[in-house]
Order: C-alpha cells, then sequence, then structure tokens
C-alpha cells in the first residue's frame, strides 16, 4: 500500500501556519478532535471526476473496483480520520439531483459510498413506538439524503412533509440549501463528526462556500485529487480556530467483485414462507385485462436486506447482517434472475421510524435502495429509482403497480425491484384487484415481518394475463448472519 499522507493546514481567523506531516498507511492518530465540529468531506465518484475503472460509463455506477476502493475507505474513515470514535452524523447527496448519462440516471454512488462506514458505527434507538424507551444500539446508522423544502427535482414527487433533521446534499445547492445545512450544524456548536458523502463538484463547492461565509481564511483544494482523499474542516466551538486537514488513504483496489470474508453466507433453503401462486387470465373468473397493461413483462420483487428488529428499531437503513446479504446477492441469484435493469425506491423518501434520545424519528428510507446497489455493480445493469410517487402514502400501492405494470415503460423487460415488504404485498394485490373492477379476485397473501430471503415473481404474458408466485428465493440463511458488518 503507498504511505498515506496527511496534510495540516492549521488556521487561525487572523492568520494561516502551514504544517507538514506524512504519517504510514498503519498510524491511528487523527487531526480530528472529539471535542471539535468537524466537517468531513468524502468524496464520492461520478463520470467527471473518477479513477480510472471505478465508474461504468454506461451507468454512471461502480465497478467492482470502485465498489472494492467504498469498502476499504470505510475502515480508513473511521480508524484515521475519526480516531476510532462514533459518527454524529452522515450527510449524502440526493441521487436524483444529480443525473447522468443521456439516460439520466441517479447517482446512487454517493449513498453506496459512504454505506460500509455507516454500519461500522452504531446508532442507539427506541425500541418502543411513539416515544424514547428501552433503546438499543446496532451496527447501523442513518444515512440523511432527504430533499430540503423548495428543492425537490422535477419529476420527482414533492413529499406531504419535509424531513429537516433528515436532509441529504443537493448537487445543484437551489436556494444555497447545502450551505444552510454546513451553517446549522457549526451555530449548533455540539462537536462531532458530521460526514458528507458527495462528489466532487459538490465538496469542493461546499468546502469554498463553508470558508468564505464563516471567514475561516482555509486554503481550501481547488482541484481533484482522487477518491481516496478525505478532507476535514476541524472547527473549535464557539467560533475559534478552524482547519483543514486532508488525508490520502493511498487504497489500491482490486478490479473483480469483492470476496466476503469469513463466515461466508450459508445458503438455505425457501422455507421463509408458504407457498403460493395466482394466475389471472383475462375472460375467465370474472377477470377482464385492464387496458394498457403491460405485455411480456417480469419482475422479481425483493425485500431489503435486514433491518431493526420488526416494527421495534428502525434508523431507515439496514444493519450489519443486512452488509452481507447485500453483497452476496450477485452470488446468490445467479442462475436464479435474469434482469435487464434493477429499481428501487428514492431513497430521499422518508419514514417514520423510531427515536433517538433527541427525539427524531425520521429517517432517510435507504435501504431498499442500497440493498440492490452491488448486485446491479455485478451484474453492470442500469439503476433507476421510483420517484413519481409516495410508497408509505395511501396511494403508494396502486401507483407502484401502475407505474411498473401498465402504461408499456417495461413490456418486454425483465426487472429486479428492491422495495419494502409489506408494500410488495399490497402492490401485487392493487395489480390484481385491477383485473376485478367488481371484486371478488384472489388476494395474496401477508409478507412475514422476519423474511428477508424471498423472491415473488410477477409475469406478465403477450395478453397481459398475470401470474404471481413466491417459489424462489435468495437462498441466504438470515440466522447464520453475523451481527456486525464484513470488514475490508
Amino acid at each position: 500500500m503507498n504511505p498515506t499522507r496527511k496534510v495540516v493546514l492549521s488556521i487561525l481567523a487572523f492568520g494561516v501556519l502551514l504544517l507538514a506531516a506524512p504519517t504510514g498507511c498503519g498510524s491511528s492518530s487523527a487531526s480530528t478532535s472529539a471535542g471539535n465540529i468537524n466537517l468531513i468531506f468524502v468524496v464520492s465518484e461520478d463520470l467527471a471526476y473518477q479513477a480510472a475503472g471505478d465508474v461504468n460509463a454506461a451507468t454512471a455506477n461502480l465497478t467492482s473496483q470502485g465498489l472494492q476502493r467504498s469498502l476499504q475507505m470505510a475502515a480508513f474513515l473511521q480508524n484515521q480520520v475519526l480516531g476510532g470514535n462514533n459518527v454524529t452524523g452522515i450527510y449524502s447527496l440526493e441521487p436524483l439531483t444529480h443525473l447522468q448519462t443521456a439516460n439520466n440516471y441517479p447517482d446512487i454512488v454517493a449513498l453506496w459510498t459512504i454505506q460500509q462506514f455507516a454500519l461500522l458505527n452504531h446508532v442507539t434507538l427506541s425500541t418502543v413506538g411513539g416515544s424514547y424507551a428501552n433503546p438499543d444500539s446496532a451496527n447501523s446508522y442513518p444515512l440523511n439524503a432527504s430533499y430540503a423544502s423548495g428543492a425537490v427535482p422535477s419529476d420527482v414527487v414533492a413529499p406531504s412533509s419535509f424531513c429537516s433533521s433528515c436532509q441529504g446534499i443537493d448537487f445543484n445547492d437551489v436556494g444555497g440549501d447545502n450551505e444552510s445545512l454546513a451553517n446549522a450544524i457549526i451555530k449548533a456548536n455540539a462537536p462531532g463528526y458530521y460526514v458528507f458523502s458527495v462528489p466532487w463538484e459538490t465538496a469542493s463547492s461546499m468546502m469554498a462556500k463553508i470558508n468564505s461565509l464563516e471567514g475561516y481564511s482555509l486554503s481550501v483544494p481547488t482541484s481533484y485529487q482522487g477518491p481516496n482523499y478525505i478532507y476535514a474542516i476541524s472547527i473549535t466551538p464557539s467560533g475559534g480556530a478552524a482547519k483543514l486537514v486532508s488525508y490520502n488513504s493511498g487504497v489500491e483496489p482490486a478490479s473483480t467483485y469483492p470476496a466476503l470474508p469469513e463466515p461466508v453466507p450459508v445458503a438455505s433453503s425457501c422455507t421463509q414462507q408458504t407457498a403460493f401462486s395466482i394466475t389471472v387470465t383475462g375472460g375467465s373468473g370474472g377477470a377482464a385485462v385492464p387496458a394498457g397493461i403491460n405485455a411480456d413483462e417480469v419482475v422479481y420483487m425483493i425485500r431489503h436486506a435486514e433491518s431493526g428488529a420488526e416494527g421495534a428499531w428502525d434508523d431507515g437503513n439496514y444493519v450489519g447482517a443486512g452488509q452481507w446479504r447485500a453483497l452476496d446477492l450477485p452470488a446468490a441469484l445467479q442462475g436464479k434472475i435474469s434482469p435487464d435493469q434493477v429499481y428501487s425506491i428514492d431513497p430521499a423518501q422518508f419514514i417514520a421510524g423510531t427515536e433517538n434520545a433527541a427525539g427524531n424519528a425520521d429517517w432517510s428510507y435507504v435501504r431498499a435502495s442500497l440493498t440492490a446497489e452491488p448486485y446491479a455493480i455485478a451484474n453492470n445493469l442500469p439503476y433507476n429509482l421510483a420517484a413519481g410517487f409516495e410508497i408509505f402514502s395511501s396511494e403508494g400501492p396502486t401507483a407502484a403497480s401502475n407505474f411498473f405494470f401498465n402504461g408499456g415503460q417495461f413490456s418486454h423487460q425483465k426487472v429486479l425491484v428492491a422495495w419494502e415488504h409489506t408494500n410488495i404485498t399490497k402492490t401485487v394485490n392493487a395489480l390484481i384487484a385491477s383485473y376485478f373492477p367488481s371484486g371478488g379476485g384472489p388476494v395474496a397473501p401477508q409478507w412475514p415481518g422476519g423474511d428477508y430471503d424471498t423472491i415473488w415473481t410477477v409475469t406478465l404474458d403477450g395478453g397481459g394475463n398475470l401470474t404471481v408466485n413466491n417459489a424462489s428465493c435468495e437462498g441466504i440463511n438470515a440466522s447464520a448472519l453475523p451481527a456486525a458488518p464484513p470488514q475490508f
């Protein structure tokens, strides 16, 4: 591994002092202080700024090499930059604010870049809904990726309310919302580690604007140095000194898909649900093929990876065990499904989870989109986000059914959809009901709360006739997955 170089720019409000201090890769010291307000910028990769071989030019997503880098950077960030301390807040790019390629693929890379790091940390939340009681901790941390009021991208549904406590980072910085967020952190005067995962365009702009607005006179970097670099603005509370610290991890990732360390996930049979199969044929049993229904389509619907205990602990993310599942999906699903593309929920949508000690219970719903990301990377598949409706609204299931199964967009396509489990059932039942305008159609069963493994396969034939079954599964034994994420 190349030696890590650490350059410390120590700045006072009235002067500049430059100190260069090289350190080895194994050094455990960190120039950020737990007593300071540390704004830490992790530079995610995009088509404009990347290391050669890290980003797929066709999908604007990571390659296996880029995935390797993101996993290896996490431990460096945790140990070298935070000095082993727990993170205080994580803010990621809102993917649909940064569309790339002629196909307008969302930038999901920033979220994935910081996910492994998030799972190396711990968050403590209530295990009782509606109050902060019986708190418990897990290998997980919320990723803030939701829209600020007035900064929702076009073609994205505006939420019925906004989540100021889970606001993410806007690539377009509409109305200066990024600087407003950073300024609020600084003015709150609460020491800690506030990590931002954003492309270089955004990181450099935010650092420059913070520097100017706060009057720090920092010599902020103006040119891209690569994805191994992390930048920290470390601020003494109550308007004191500020310094800029830059780190180079020296990571040299392999070009192959990462191999999971021991214990490798254990295979299991498809026993999580009672088997069912529903067939609906137009003109039979009171069914009529709906107008505009898609033709020759297959949708594989999977649940997100492991989250907290059902209904009792929820930060919008999955927990450490879920990282084993997400990273194992390419191998687990090989030969079982053959999608042309991957879809999930816009992670900027947020849910009412369980409370932290500060009373916050709203969290960006990132776990579904992050679950399917490794599969998309390993198979070089386009990754899109459904964002024209609110999944958790009362109209969400019907809107999701119409989006995926009506209008022709997905005719003659095979799609992997990572979704929330109760809404898989609701969406499928909304689809079935559309064949029975007078009622009386069959009903798909509820998805068991403890099942993260089953695959529901929805098939529309050339005439729009419908079949739904749960005959397949990922085949990953959830009970054998470690609580902590894999280490790289």
